[in-house]
């Protein structure tokens, strides 16, 4: 379809030898005949267009010179100037704006040629909108919607144009286009601009057109607090869904597992807007119900594993557990759930260790292995940098129980991942993560708890993982300041501790 956008409208030879002086009239009959066939001309003659094969047209036609009695010129600040040869019936009948303009109310007309001449000032992008509009006005508004805008930057433009020009049959049905199809991010961006606007503008020739536009912005209206949570435990039961359950279909639900887990963390995201889903406590008591159930099935396929000789239990199915296990540790925390997922993961972790060094299991499961040491890593941090508090005597159950487990199961990775048997490994950020969890942790124990930690982590061959430098290095500064630092009287002869033999 070709847009009008430059020429004056008059009539050429053709065109004119069908009218004469005695047979012009000012009626203006609808008939169904479509527009004719213009092409692009100089300035002064006739400007001609292909216009939809499926819009009907009155007898005038727009630009038709002979019967117009209106002149609309389309002006831009930047000096561009349309002349289009109009008619005041059709103008009048379906614009409040010419109506106006073409009544007695306005105090001035403009006459050029003897025609009245209403200017429209413009931008020069809605130039082609305009000149739609225009034809539009000549057309048979009751032809189906989509046939009439091909697009929603067509539909929003001409609807910019219909609601400054009250236009508003025109404008109705750019709504009900718009409200229909589909929208791209960047004409939903346009739509956000535009709409609102018109929704809220109390202008006479804008003001009736609010509530019929408000329904285009019915798919982006907030969503009340019900629809919210019910989505969001629909997700979050999505995003724990064991694979076993849908074998049979085959993409299902590992695609949609992703994709929930990704929507349920962003839900909690707390970016330029507000989280959509502020946990309260009766979220967190179902949320809590259901993760208890998730940690429960690890822990019992897990022991079922190890304690029967024929085990249907498969690594697939413990790695897919614990792989949900590391995604709830970074959901959790959102909710304000995290104290229990460290309660629990700090009960079963003599459990859960003891299994992964059983001997049917030592030299096998790595990747569900890493998947630990990923949910423990997560643990440690939380607890060693104070955002869940535990005593100390749990805290010291904790590194004993986690710090073997840690530096034994590295170095296997390591060398499984460099002969590309893994496909993923504990890598810089993870260790590093490790590490400074582990001084921080290690550094609020009893001094007597500490020493014995470190005494371990000194015999160990591979003690450059992970580094306790740091806290040896404080441990001994505090050890020898101790007395000193807390005034206490030292016993005679006790200044210095002894090797062997007297002192």
């Amino acid at each position: 379809m070709a847009i009008v956008s430059v020429g004056a409208y008059g009539s050429n030879g053709n065109q004119a030898a069908q009218f004469t002086e005695s047979l012009v009239t000012p009626s203006l009959r609808c008939s169904v005949q479509h527009f004719p066939k213009y092409s692009v001309m100089a300035k002064g003659e006739i400007t001609e267009v292909e216009p939809p094969s499926s819009v009907f047209s009155y007898v005038c036609k727009l630009g038709e010179r002979a019967t117009s009695d209106v002149i609309v010129r389309l002006r831009t600040v930047h000096g561009r100037d349309d002349w289009f040869y109009s008619h005041s019936k059709i103008l009048c009948a379906k614009s409040k704006f010419f109506a106006l303009r073409l009544s007695d109310e306005w105090p001035t007309y403009n006459l050029l040629d003897s025609r009245n001449c209403v200017e429209v000032i413009c931008i020069e992008s809605d130039i082609d909108h305009h000149v739609n509009l225009l034809r539009m006005l000549y057309s048979n508004l009751d032809e189906p919607v989509g046939d009439m805008w091909h697009s929603v930057k067509n539909a929003l433009g001409m609807l910019k144009v219909a609601t400054k020009l009250g236009c508003d049959a025109i404008a109705m049905k750019c709504a009900r286009y718009l409200e229909a199809v589909p929208w791209e991010e960047s004409e939903e961006e346009e739509i956000l601009k535009a709409l609102p606007a018109i929704v809220s503008s109390t202008h006479k020739l804008v003001a009736g057109l609010g509530a019929q536009v408000q329904p285009v912005l019915g798919r982006l209206q907030p969503v009340d607090a019900a629809s919210i949570r019910n989505v969001f435990l629909s997700a979050v039961h999505m995003a724990t869904c064991p694979e076993s359950r849908s074998k049979n279909l085959e993409k299902f639900p590992s695609d949609l597992k992703v994709a929930a887990q990704e929507q349920v963390e962003y839900m909690l995201e707390e970016d330029d807007d507000a989280p959509l889903l502020i946990a309260d406590d009766d979220l967190r008591s179902e949320l809590k119900k259901h993760f208890l159930k998730l940690f429960e099935g690890f822990k019992a396929e897990l022991n079922a594993l190890i304690t029967t000789e024929e085990s249907q239990v498969s690594e697939k199915v413990i790695l897919e557990k614990v792989s949900d296990l590391v995604w709830a540790s970074r959901v959790l925390p959102h909710v304000g759930l995290n104290p229990d997922f460290v309660e629990f993961w700090v009960e079963a972790s003599s459990e859960v260790t003891q299994a992964l060094n059983s001997d049917k299991l030592r030299e096998t499961f790595w990747d569900t292995k890493l998947r630990v040491v990923e949910i423990t890593s997560m643990v440690l941090k939380a607890v060693g940098y104070g955002s869940v508090i535990l005593t100390a005597t749990e805290r010291t159950q904790l590194v004993k129980v986690w710090l073997p487990f840690i530096r034994e199961t590295k170095p296997v990775l390591d060398s499984l991942f460099a002969v590309e048997k893994m496909a993923s490994e504990m890598d810089v950020d993870l260790c590093q993560s490790i590490e400074n969890a582990l001084v921080s942790l290690v550094l609020s124990l009893p001094s007597c708890d500490q020493a014995g930690i470190l005494a371990d982590w000194l015999r160990w061959d591979h003690a450059r993982f992970p580094d306790l430098s740091e806290a040896f290095e404080v441990w001994c500064f505090r050890t020898k300041a101790a007395k000193r630092r807390l005034n206490v009287e030292p016993a005679k002869g006790a200044n210095a501790i002894s090797s062997g033999g007297a002192s």
